[in-house]
């Protein structure tokens, strides 16, 4: 469906993507993540054709976006951060004109614009100047652009930036409908919205793909270090002390609940390795156990934002060994797929 193989985009002395490589699959909702500067936006905009790359090269639906942009950007619905709207068109207008640049036939235009507009909830505005609409409005009226034609592949930056809640619900069910028949492809810098709408997540930093799996897989590996938060009845000092006995805990806080005679425990610790069936929490248990220190309240806190965070730290060297775990779990993948096994 898309092919990215190789990519570069250089301004100047400066690398904003540094050999990027990745498949997107038919029929799934990848989640795109990367810190500001990342290359995120300057990949999106050379997959859809907008810039050009200094290398590499980028397959939509068979035909290269750069040596023919016309047949593999009709594969493509874009919407930018900021959405392309005319603002002294009406939204009836500019739609109109939309499903002419698609090439859409004249006797089907009418009804797919009507439908269209019924999926973005424009069409209580579809009488008013595009200048007069809110944020959230002239957000709706781009993604019903991005969506005329019904392509296969619609790419979205940011898609819900200026929504209300009651919008972003709307637009997060929206795109769960369009992956039934579509390739869905989000930035956000909504983490959990991220992990709630897409079934893949691709994790970019300096240029260069870090991480790409589902939201599960990603938390399975990173239990190597994992974050565990809960509440034990007992004084500060017997908690401290039956916790020093445990070994994998790399860090330890300790400190007053708002219920007296509960104290809140957050720890780091090396958690499930694949090679190994040692448990630390099953060790935390016990040793809270041993000093009369009852665990009310156990959970595990492994969120996407932790992850995000430790992919994407400021010095590249940093992340190497977690590179090389994603490489090793892409690489079975890859094997996985090539035999017609199923992820």
């Amino acid at each position: 469906m898309v092919e990215v193989k190789n990519l570069v985009k250089k301004y100047g002395d400066h690398v904003a993507v540094d050999h990027l490589s990745f498949t997107v699959e038919k029929g799934q909702i990848y989640g795109f993540l990367g810190p500001n500067g990342a290359g995120k936006s300057t990949t999106m905009n050379i997959m859809t054709g907008y810039i050009g790359a200094t290398e590499g090269e980028v397959m939509i639906d068979g035909h290269d976006i750069l040596k023919d942009a016309e047949a593999a950007k009709r594969s493509i619905g874009y919407l930018p951060e900021i959405p392309p709207v005319y603002p002294d068109m009406t939204v009836l207008e500019y739609l109109k004109f939309s499903a002419e640049l698609k090439g859409i036939k004249r006797e089907a235009q009418d009804a797919q614009i009507q439908k269209v507009m019924e999926m973005t909830r424009v069409t209580e505005v579809s009488e008013r100047l595009i200048k007069n609409l809110s944020k959230g409005y002239r957000q709706r009226v781009g993604l019903a652009h991005a969506i005329m034609g019904f392509p296969p592949i619609i790419i979205l930056d940011e898609p819900t930036v200026g929504l209300d809640p009651k919008q972003i619900i709307e637009i997060r069910e929206l795109i769960k409908e369009l992956s039934k028949e579509h390739t869905v492809i989000l930035s956000s810098h909504i983490l959990s919205e991220i992990s709630e709408v897409c079934d893949y997540v691709m994790i970019i930093a300096h240029g260069r793909l870090i991480a790409a799996d589902t939201t599960s897989n990603l938390t399975r590996m990173m239990q190597g270090q994992s974050t565990y938060q809960f509440l034990v009845r007992g004084s500060e000092d017997a908690v401290r002390q039956a916790l020093s006995t445990v070994e994998g805990l790399s860090k330890m806080e300790v400190k007053p609940s708002a219920e007296e005679g509960i104290v809140d425990v957050v720890t780091e610790c090396l958690g499930l390795d694949e090679d190994s069936s040692a448990d630390v929490r099953e060790s935390i248990f016990y040793a809270l156990a041993h000093a009369e220190c009852p665990m009310m309240a156990p959970s595990q806190h492994v969120s996407l934002e932790e992850i995000f965070l430790e992919l994407t730290q400021e010095q590249p060297e940093n992340n190497k060994k977690e590179k090389r775990r994603f490489k090793i779990k892409r690489a079975k993948a890859e094997e996985a797929q090539d035999n017609g096994s199923d992820l």
